[in-house]
């Protein structure tokens, strides 16, 4: 559906006084049309070359990317957005690189079990010292390892598991829609949440059970991103685990039968409120010899101020993370390029920036391209504790992580849809392209606690993520979740996530077109966006907006 010239001029807030365009103006369509695939492909060519390295946190790739970034952001003519007015917001990274037993021997009644690693088991140290050490440590089975007082739900059940080693379920119970919301995961059921709640708990560690419908991704994913050197933000003063590990649902089996437990009839005990911690009666021993090394990196932010003097303090906030997994150092093709993992997210926000910069908004914009997201959120998660903008101040987030490269699609997934008045927002930009806004296609992968819109959430910020559509043009049904899952399996952190010359960008158009519109909806708009009564994030941005209005 076409806005009229009222409503374009009223969503742009720039009419002039006598109701009419400034002739400067560009129409919405005007801006949408200047959005090509030629601008997209340089920027992730640029970010995903080999000279890049792969983006690793601290490396002479990251600061060529950041560098790359700063330079586009000058060339559109925005202004710096970091501390002290510089483009950068640098922080700490501490990485810790852990050489690995090839066997991890586990013992009881029934005998000893060695599992292999990386083919069956992926370890590595909670700890930011020169050893992670479990010393002759009890397994216990803790089900999903949840403490949610909302649905009356404790695995942990006031058990002393002091310097136990937990043995955890991804995921958590998706059985009931009146339970952790059905098959939408929530960070119950993330892989940070579980070594959390175990630290918590006075653990020395915890295994995580992998499965691939319960993680969203093979276990080859593990193997590329739980090894090497691994990044995490300088340790505080909060429980940590010795060890943080992953196992295969093969080895799992193999670790309930040593205990001398039917496997399967654990998993179904898990299943249940009233669940207890199960002693395995199997014991182990681990050490981990650590390099631990302190890096820098940094988000790299722009602004672009907004027109109106009573909102112009206030920002619409466009993040997509700068990094991937870096260079293996070995093999015929060593480098993660991570072409659509994030070079495209990176695009398509410099895409949006460049047509905000002919049409500002009334309030500001901030392009914030964040650093480690591939390490655990860890530049949003900085940013949040550390803003350049107050979070009462922040309308919302609008984050890229990924785009479309198969084609223009008849719908749209908004993860998230549902939690904010944002949906409306998205709904109507849909709409004019004739596209149906669906939520999370794949509810059970939990993406929106995956990227670094999360972080902007936990801070109260509303957040929109828009994710490839699955209802593609000209193709069979069933075609675009083939491709998908296809490439989840084949490349998703691999080194095969690079730029194809068989990509298509009418699709990734098409959603740059929606986030512009949407940003511009927002940055016009008299009031802010708010999270729907009784969200999981209504409190905190009540909290938030109640600060800046001391």
């Amino acid at each position: 559906m076409a806005l009229s010239l009222c409503a374009y001029l009223a969503l742009l807030g720039c009419a002039g006084t006598d109701g009419e365009a400034p002739p400067t103006t560009p129409s919405l369509e005007e801006l949408e049309a200047a959005i090509t695939a030629e601008e997209l492909r340089t920027d992730i060519a640029a970010l995903s070359s080999d000279e890049m390295g792969g983006r690793g946190p601290g490396s002479e790739g990251d600061r060529m990317a950041r560098q790359y970034m700063i330079e586009q952001m000058q060339a559109i003519g925005l202004e710096p957005g970091g501390p002290n007015g510089s483009w950068e917001q640098p922080f700490e990274i501490v990485g810790v690189t852990s050489e690995v037993p090839e066997t991890w021997t586990f013992t009881g009644a029934g005998g000893s079990l060695a599992l292999k690693d990386f083919e069956q088991f992926i370890a590595g140290s909670g700890v930011q010292a020169e050893k992670a050490t479990v010393e002759d440590a009890e397994l216990v089975y803790v089900g999903y390892g949840i403490v949610a007082p909302e649905y009356q739900w404790d695995d942990f059940d006031g058990v002393d598991l002091s310097g136990k080693m937990l043995v955890v379920l991804n995921n958590d119970p998706d059985w009931s829609d009146d339970l952790f919301e059905g098959t939408r995961r929530l960070y119950y059921g993330r892989w940070s949440y579980k070594y959390e709640t175990s630290a918590a708990q006075g653990a020395a560690g915890a295994i995580i059970i992998h499965t691939t419908p319960s993680a969203g991704y093979p276990f080859q994913v593990v193997q590329t991103s739980w090894t090497g050197e691994q990044f995490q933000l300088p340790a505080g003063d909060e429980p940590r685990n010795q060890i943080e590990a992953w196992v295969t649902e093969d080895a799992a089996k193999q670790l309930f039968e040593l205990a001398g437990l039917d496997y399967d009839a654990q998993m179904e005990a898990a299943r249940s409120a009233d669940f207890t911690p199960v002693p395995m009666g199997v014991r182990t021993s681990l050490t981990l010899d650590n390099t631990v090394t302190r890096k820098e990196t940094a988000n790299v932010l722009g602004v672009l101020p907004g027109t109106d003097p009573q909102l112009s303090d206030e920002y619409v906030v466009y993040t997509a993370h700068h990094d991937h997994l870096g260079n293996a150092g070995e093999g015929e093709d060593p480098i993660y390029n991570g072409a659509l993992d994030n070079a495209s997210g990176v695009a398509q926000v410099l895409a949006i920036a460049r047509q905000l910069k002919r049409a500002p908004t009334r309030r500001s914009n901030l392009f914030n391209f964040v650093a480690a997201e591939e390490q655990g959120l860890l530049g949003s998660e900085f940013y949040a504790r550390n803003p350049t903008v107050a979070p009462g101040k922040m309308a919302a987030n609008l984050n890229f992580d990924g785009g479309n490269i198969w084609g223009k699609t008849r719908d749209v997934t908004y993860i998230g849809l549902g939690k904010s008045s944002l949906d409306e927002v998205v709904r109507a930009g849909a709409a004019r392209q004739g596209r149906e806004v669906l939520p999370d296609q794949f509810p059970d992968k939990g993406f929106f606690y995956r990227s670094d819109q999360f972080n902007f959430a936990k801070i109260g910020v509303p957040a929109i993520y828009l994710d490839t559509g699955t209802d593609f043009i000209d193709r069979e049904p069933g075609w675009g979740k083939q491709q998908i899952d296809q490439w989840t399996e084949v490349h998703y952190h691999q080194v095969s996530d690079e730029l194809l010359d068989d990509w298509n960008f009418d699709g990734m158009i098409d959603d740059v077109a929606l986030g512009l519109y949407c940003g511009i909806t927002i940055g016009n708009a008299d009031e802010m966006p708010r999270w729907n009564e009784g969200d999981e994030f209504e409190r905190a941005r009540l909290d938030a907006l109640a600060t800046v209005a001391e």
